[in-house]
């Protein structure tokens, strides 16, 4: 039995046309509207072309077909037309002022209608056909749709067989349906305009770096989170907890980089509220048991979403200020998107074991004339995060650390992720305000990709790793604290003297003289807890044209490891790449272990003695070992 007669033979007073059906809504109804591509075309022309109906409210999350009628000046007198977030087809009649923006968290739109705080007399709906039980799906909009439903008196629907059948809690029984509308058409597509932009590729290659095998992901809207699924075809095992489902997961989902084993919550389910792409993706979650589609007041709860271990949340931002705080929704006072799921899924994440979060943005705007991080955000843009939210940020000059951190220390985070062509002015403006110290160095204004070349990782022999990277402005408090750490015998063998006191112009001086190339530093950070903790430090600086003389310090119960080796022999490989011929080093004649390694890497370094201390010249390619004393 196809499902019409199944209709007729159940319920055949609720089928009517559309032009009766919505002549159901008097003057100055409140309508709610399903959302995106699961939005009821059919309905919404029959609503516009009943010339009748007039000062009514219509409510919707996301809009399309409005679009094509909001520069319409009799739409406008009859119709109000109020977003909870504003989609690409919006932008500019929210430009214009012609659309009303309802700033609000994904999470908690359900409970508006539920307690009339936003009372609906109307909801305009599309489902797919019903089954043999009389139950319709909501397809790709379950979102707010569902509170939509339950909280209109009055529930007009659209069913159509394009419509996909989605599986969890996605049903409404033709029982709770006033009329329904048969029309078959297809589904609104919507594919973000993707193009080879290196910027996303590049911040995709970081946020790959920090996503770890097994994670539970979620995405935000946009195009930039979109692209960055890309990136993540090389990891394993990733599960879904996220509000949208769009095309950038096919290829994941069928390379089988996700498969939600991993997951603590839900395993082997696609958990999401909404899905919006092409005709690919909705058969693809085409009564599929992977999906699992839930109403926004569970899937963007963020104690739900706190029961996902190791959830990473992936969302973007129009701009990041110095201190951290973050707009996504305005550009200055001009309303451009919505607050979404951004702030519910970042408070999620931070609740979750494992889990954080990362807010990636371009460096700048404008075709590179407008910063993105930016000395204070621009004058009426909203706060969507604030800046005790937020965690990571990615641009694609690297990653900026946050949480946990001053404002002194974000500040050099932050400049250090820019443009190189704004660092210098955030560092300046930073003082002006006091942010940080009026002698603060900037950090360097080069371009620093290729650093990531110089990342690597060692296993330990008892089961630690020890990741290794350059080191950064912005490591000078956790480089403070390792030294502080060590004991004094320690600081005497590395600096020849003793010392308790290592000012912070001292450690400006260890940091303002690296340049990535003629001289460098390579720290070492073991994981504590959720943070990574300076454990040990290698260096070369320039002496001439063909030598460089190296140093490094290990915490002292990390020696005897091999990291003091290892560092050695990545100092080695930057150097030569730079045109070193050799290293030299200085020695106290008591540092046996110092010695041991250098000696270990040089079999035939020449040593000359002198006093207590042996100076020590290590050829790449030295063909023997000479020892001598010095006058």
């Amino acid at each position: 039995m196809d499902y019409t007669t199944w209709l007729n033979r159940h319920c055949p007073a609720k089928i009517v046309a559309a032009e009766e059906a919505v002549s159901k809504i008097t003057n100055g109804s409140r309508v709610f509207i399903g959302t995106g591509c699961g939005e009821p075309q059919h309905l919404i022309k029959a609503m516009i072309r009943n010339e009748r109906l007039e000062d009514v409210i219509l409510y919707q999350m996301l809009s399309s077909t409005l679009s094509n009628y909001i520069d319409d000046s009799s739409f406008l007198k009859r119709f109000a037309l109020k977003l909870f977030f504003i989609s690409v087809s919006m932008r500019k009649a929210a430009f214009e002022g012609k659309i009303d923006y309802i700033p609000a968290y994904l999470s908690q739109i359900p409970r508006l209608f539920t307690d009339q705080r936003i009372g609906l007399d109307v909801a305009l709906v599309q489902v797919s056909p019903p089954d043999k039980f009389g139950y319709c799906s909501l397809g790709v909009s379950v979102d707010i749709t569902r509170s939509g439903i339950d909280n209109a008196p009055l529930v007009i629907a659209q069913v159509n067989a394009q419509m996909p059948r989605t599986w969890g809690d996605s049903f409404v029984h033709v029982d709770a349906l006033d009329y329904i509308v048969l029309k078959d058409e297809p589904l609104v597509e919507v594919l973000p305009r993707v193009q080879d932009d290196e910027v996303a590729r590049r911040i995709g290659h970081y946020v790959s770096q920090v996503v770890e095998d097994g994670a539970t992901l979620q995405i935000g809207f946009g195009h930039l989170p979109y692209q960055i699924l890309q990136y993540l075809d090389g990891k394993k095992d990733l599960g879904i907890h996220t509000q949208l489902i769009t095309d950038g997961f096919l290829p994941l989902l069928k390379k089988g980089v996700i498969t939600n084993k991993k997951k603590s919550l839900l395993p082997d389910r696609v958990v999401a509220s909404l899905c919006m792409g092409s005709q690919k993706i909705y058969d693809f979650v085409d009564n599929n048991p992977m999906f699992y589609f839930r109403s926004s007041e569970f899937v963007n709860d963020p104690v739900v979403i706190a029961r996902n271990h190791n959830l990473v949340s992936i969302s973007s931002a129009l701009e990041v200020d110095l201190t951290g705080q973050v707009c996504s929704d305005s550009m200055g006072n001009v309303f451009y998107s919505g607050i979404g799921d951004q702030v519910d899924f970042i408070r999620g994440s931070a609740m979750s074991k494992g889990g954080f979060s990362i807010v990636a943005l371009p460096s700048t705007a404008r075709n590179g004339t407008v910063s993105r991080i930016v000395p204070s955000l621009s004058d009426g843009a909203g706060t969507a995060t604030t800046r005790g939210d937020v965690d990571l940020v990615v641009t694609e000059y690297g990653i900026a650390e946050l949480k946990g951190t001053s404002i002194y220390q974000r500040v050099l985070e932050l400049a250090q992720i820019a443009h190189p062509k704004f660092r210098e002015d955030l560092i300046d403006v930073a003082k002006k305000r006091h942010y940080i110290f009026a002698d603060q160095l900037p950090p360097s204004q080069d371009d620093l990709l290729f650093l990531e070349g110089y990342k690597s990782t060692l296993a330990l022999k008892d089961n630690k790793t020890v990741e290794f990277r350059p080191l950064f402005p912005s490591d000078e408090l956790e480089f403070r604290n390792f030294l502080y750490s060590l004991d004094e015998r320690t600081v005497y063998y590395r600096f020849f003297h003793k010392m308790n006191l290592f000012s912070r112009e001292e450690l400006q001086k260890q940091w303002a003289s690296v340049d990535y190339r003629k001289n460098m530093s390579i720290v070492g950070l073991l994981p504590k807890r959720e943070h990574k903790e300076l454990v040990a430090i290698g260096s070369y600086a320039q002496s001439d044209n063909k030598s460089a003389e190296v140093a490094f310090v290990v915490r002292e119960d990390l020696q005897g490891m091999g990291i003091g080796s290892y560092l050695l022999e990545v100092l080695e490989t930057i150097a030569r790449e730079n045109e070193y011929k050799r290293f030299e080093a200085t020695v106290l004649n008591e540092n046996k272990g110092m010695l041991h390694v250098f000696q270990k890497r040089y079999p035939h370094a020449k040593i000359f003695r002198g006093g207590g201390e042996l100076i020590i010249e290590m050829d790449f390619d030295a063909p023997a070992r000479i020892v001598a004393d010095v006058d």
